[in-house]
């Protein structure tokens, strides 16, 4: 069997806020042993001279197959691009790399809200990229985007064209599409014409995100929407056949159009696995479509509710049947109470793990908390600190002043829900390097935006909480048994930092990096 000992480190085991050792071993891919460096005999341990460890890290929400399906699109994420004009010019450079005659221009992670006036792109701007190739551009939520005139020409859409349900196409005053599309359903009705990327080209993107992911300590992942490309569980499998490390948890999106096969034995098995499958209940508040009880500041607007209750039930069915999470996408309050009412009094049908997850789950009261706490059904809760750091201006422009005590209120959930991660939701999030770790732990610490300004200061934690979210407490939402601690019987994972986390200015924790990434015993990066 393959042994390794690591000593002389300050290892953070995971167990809780307070469990630190100086040891362990690794036997055949298995902690098997946690201890004091003083107890080390084996003369060939790696010493890491006093170097802070952690678990390895879990991704609980992000969007690899998006990413794959997409692998063509160019960043405009802030803070690189903050204008109209910047997205132009970014789009224009990557425009010209473009070889094929059939290539669209593509790009993702534009927020508007950081502009100037806070005045988003049209298909009049991106005519100036080019009239002759579509160009289409996702936004940072990835629910909505914008499209050149001639991608709207591509997929038929005019001003006779009816809006989707749950989505619109905006018009100018004439009544005239510009390029505008809110919502999933108005981005797919463009999307939909993109010629995809080939199985290889999506195997190789997969395989890049490992390498990213492994530079970033994180050892696992949750893809909720991973049916953004043709059969996931065959091409991330293929990935892993290629080298990919991670472990990977698929939640395809639910389409009440064409529901879902039944899953397969061995689907549900594995380090590549079907996990649960996903609703997406409402938009988004950054760009004011969460659908909300009270309508937005100035505004008459509740948002938008994107499915009824018999999608959200018949995916629950799916779930229930195939022995799987359901994970429903709520935001806005009136989501996050509808996913209550509908399952608060149900059985639940996975033992260990919640049967519900709710994603987001951005406006959190206490009364809401309890609700969850006291409920039959099993619940847990995939939210952020990312969000309010990059997307503070949309926020302050969403958020009526009485919510703000209750907008991702970490602190409220850490002490009140077992079942708790903190994530990245990469690429629909309003920030370039969006699931670096430390940008997260170091927002949770410091309550701050990217600006500087206060986001609810009193739902701080620790950063020993922060990192439990990431490691041990993410592992105990989702199907990932065995990461996520430094135990006897865990995996083997884990990240050598290049700074103590734990000591650091509050100010410099989001500038530590990961120095070495170790899976199952095996060294897989060293920056």
């Amino acid at each position: 069997m393959a042994s390794i000992t690591v000593t002389n480190a300050r290892v953070f085991t995971g167990e809780s806020e307070t469990a630190f050792a100086s040891a362990f071993r690794i036997v055949d891919g298995v902690v098997d042993w946690v201890g004091d460096a003083a107890e080390v005999t084996d003369p060939d341990a790696v010493d890491l001279g006093g170097r802070t460890v952690v678990p390895g890290l879990i991704d609980s929400h992000t969007h690899p197959a998006l990413l794959a399906g997409t692998a063509a699109a160019v960043e405009c994420f802030p803070p690189a691009v903050l204008s109209r004009g910047d997205l132009v010019d970014v789009l224009r450079a990557h425009a010209e790399t473009l070889t094929s005659p059939r290539a669209w221009v593509l790009g993702r992670g534009y927020d508007d809200t950081k502009f100037p006036g806070r005045d988003g792109p049209t298909a009049a701007d991106l005519d100036r990229v080019s009239t002759e190739r579509p160009v289409l551009v996702w936004r940072c939520d990835a629910h909505s985007a914008v499209c050149n005139t001639r991608a709207l020409e591509i997929a038929g859409i005019t001003a006779d064209t009816p809006d989707p349900d749950g989505a619109r196409f905006e018009r100018d005053a004439e009544g005239r599409p510009n390029g505008v599309l809110t919502e999933i359903a108005a981005v797919n009705a463009v999307a939909a014409h993109i010629p995809p990327p080939t199985r290889d080209e999506q195997i190789a993107a997969i395989l890049a995100l490992g390498e990213e992911w492994a530079s970033r300590g994180i050892v696992a992942v949750c893809d909720l929407l991973s049916n953004r490309i043709q059969e996931p569980l065959a091409t991330f499998r293929a990935a892993a056949e290629r080298g990919l490390r991670t472990r990977v948890a698929l939640y395809p999106g639910w389409d009440p159009a064409a529901p879902l096969a039944d899953l397969e034995p061995g689907d549900r098995e594995g380090r590549i696995r079907v996990a649960g499958v996903k609703v997406v209940l409402d938009g988004a508040y950054s760009n004011r479509t969460a659908w909300v009880a009270e309508p937005y500041p100035d505004s008459c607007d509740h948002g938008l509710r994107l499915v009824d209750d018999a999608d959200v039930l018949a995916a629950a069915g799916w779930a229930r049947r195939n022995g799987v999470q359901l994970a429903v996408h709520a935001m806005g309050d009136s989501a996050l109470y509808r996913v209550v009412e509908l399952f608060e009094n149900e059985e639940p049908w996975l033992d260990g793990i919640p049967s519900v997850r709710i994603e987001h789950a951005t406006i959190v009261s206490d009364a809401y908390l309890e609700r969850l706490r006291t409920a039959r059904m099993t619940f847990g809760i995939a939210t952020h600190t990312v969000f309010f750091f990059a997307e503070y201006d949309g926020y302050e422009k969403a958020l009526r002043v009485e919510q703000v005590p209750d907008a991702y209120p970490i602190a409220r959930l850490y002490a009140g829900l077992q079942p708790l991660a903190l994530s990245s939701d990469r690429p629909a999030t309003a920030w370039s390097g969006a699931d670096d770790v430390m940008l997260s732990v170091e927002a949770a610490v410091r309550r701050r935006a990217y600006n500087g300004v206060e986001f609810g200061p009193e739902a701080a934690i620790t950063v020993a909480q922060a990192l439990l979210l990431y490691t041990s407490r993410a592992a105990s939402l989702s199907p990932l048994a065995g990461v996520g601690a430094l135990t006897p019987g865990a995996d083997g994972s884990f990240a050598v930092l290049d700074r103590d986390v734990f000591t650091v200015a509050d100010d410099e924790i989001s500038s530590v990096r990961v120095a070495e990434t170790w899976i199952r015993g095996e060294r897989v990066f060293v920056r």
